[in-house]
């Protein structure tokens, strides 16, 4: 894969991965809104089962909501998916129940080897940051390889 894919591609990619069957398929209520040269966005409503014990979104949704977003976003310039070598959180706020949350993610740098990412979880109504991430990512893989 090479050169710079769009929206629909990240589509794809977003829909293929949540109906493989394996843990993945929890990101289904993500709807991907936008995206292409290294971005993705999306959106979903925050309901009952993404929800902790204290009612509020789960700490592990949104890290792996970091994971798959972000690696969405790289996949869109064309690089291989990679393996994660370092992911971050930050929780800044929460989430409730009904909420609409906003997802922003970039590629800030896909190099040979590596690449770095950037995103931001949002709620809707007020724009207050919920959660950021950041991601690196080992990308030196044999492309002739990849099988999506």
């Amino acid at each position: 894969m090479s050169g710079k894919l769009g929206v629909d591609f990240v589509k794809q990619i977003s829909e293929y991965v949540a109906n493989k069957g394996g843990f993945d398929r929890v990101l289904k209520m993500v709807k991907i809104t936008g995206g292409g040269d290294g971005r993705a966005f999306g959106e979903f409503t925050v309901q009952k089962e993404h929800l902790n014990h204290q009612g509020i979104l789960h700490g592990g949704l949104t890290g792996t909501i970091v994971d798959n977003i972000s690696t969405y976003a790289m996949m869109s310039r064309g690089s291989h998916p990679g393996v994660t070598a370092n992911l971050n959180v930050s929780y800044l706020s929460v989430a409730k129940l009904g909420e609409i949350v906003e997802i922003d993610a970039r590629t800030v740098r896909a190099g040979r080897k590596m690449a770095y990412l950037d995103i931001v979880l949002k709620r809707q109504s007020d724009k207050s940051i919920i959660a950021t991430g950041r991601q690196v990512k080992y990308i030196d893989f044999d492309k002739v390889k990849l099988n999506y």
